[in-house]
């Protein structure tokens, strides 16, 4: 069965960088203690960085792999009209990769396995000063599901280029896993991060790890649903931060008791209503409607109108 994080929209294959580097990849603990913290995702970027796939293991079917390659070359060169991209690939994939891509995106000689550069990518930290490091999160594969002997070094190799600080504290999971408001708030499904094939820590021990990675202060946790998909159910397909105390969420018209995932999306959205942020704000909850006829039907599928991307000027969603 083709897997649900395989077909999720195509804008989870972006990752903004803020600002220029200011130091050399060294790895150390707390971005928090050090100052720093994760942006929301919407803030002005000097570049975004995305992934090219080419792994046979991970796409078998040679025809998917080239539509896939073109799906996102497409948003690549729609992203390159806003602002700078970095497409990540091994020399080998350049030239015939380089036929689809505009001139304006570059390419960087940093080998991948798949496309999903929000979750093995760097995620980008500032200390509101002009100072930019990376958080390492220790991609695995989604809990070890999928090969990842590139996808799962792309942090490091990114943050050695461009001469940056790593914090790594030894957390393991995935920037789709975990929405933050920049101002002091995640949100996140305890599916992606408190579970032994990431995490094997109590729920305050991950809390901690994940507020001292992104120089956050509180996390506001629903369950998610563990194992019925890739990601374990990343909240990036379900509820993002607009801004500090703004979250657009994707709902049913109704709940249906059969299905795990709409019980799901109500009692995430009902712990968001009933939340309080970091400031101790509650969250303005904007609903969107479900696609009605998505394009694939297999159960594991997402269909998600928030699974896009803010580049400097657009919005970047799958159609």
């Amino acid at each position: 069965m083709l897997s649900r994080r395989r077909f999720l929209g195509n804008s989870t294959a972006l990752l903004g960088a803020t600002m220029s580097g200011v130091s050399r990849a060294e790895p150390v603990l707390s971005a928090r203690a050090a100052g720093y913290r994760l942006p929301e995702e919407s803030d002005r970027h000097l570049r975004t960085f995305m992934q090219w796939p080419v792994n046979r293991k991970v796409h078998r079917d040679g025809l998917f792999l080239q539509q896939l390659q073109a799906s996102i070359a497409k948003v690549a060169n729609a992203i390159a009209d806003f602002e700078p991209v970095v497409m990540l690939m091994a020399k080998p994939h350049q030239a015939k990769a380089r036929k689809r891509l505009s001139a304006k995106v570059e390419i960087w000689d940093i080998p991948t396995d798949d496309l999903w550069c929000r979750d093995s990518g760097p995620t980008f930290v500032i200390d509101g000063k002009g100072g930019l490091a990376v958080t390492q999160l220790n991609f695995n594969g989604w809990g070890n599901k999928q090969v990842h002997s590139n996808d799962g070094q792309i942090t490091q190799r990114v943050a050695e280029r461009l001469g940056l600080k790593i914090f790594d504290n030894g957390l393991v999971g995935e920037a789709g896993g975990v929405e933050q408001d920049g101002a002091g708030t995640l949100i996140a499904h305890e599916s992606s991060w408190v579970i032994a094939n990431r995490n094997r820590k109590p729920r305050a021990a991950v809390e901690a790890l994940l507020c001292e990675a992104l120089g956050a202060k509180s996390v506001i946790w629903a369950p998610g649903i563990k194992g019925a998909d890739i990601t374990d159910y990343h909240i990036d397909a379900l509820a993002r931060f607009v801004k500090p105390g703004v979250v657009v969420i994707q709902m049913p018209e109704q709940i249906d008791p059969s299905d795990p995932w709409s019980k799901s999306a109500f009692e995430t959205h009902d712990i968001l209503k009933a939340a309080r942020d970091a400031r101790g704000q509650p969250l303005e909850l904007i609903t969107l409607p479900e696609p009605q006829k998505p394009r694939v039907k297999t159960a594991d599928f997402v269909a998600s109108y928030v699974n896009y991307y803010v580049c400097n000027g657009a919005v970047i969603s799958a159609d």
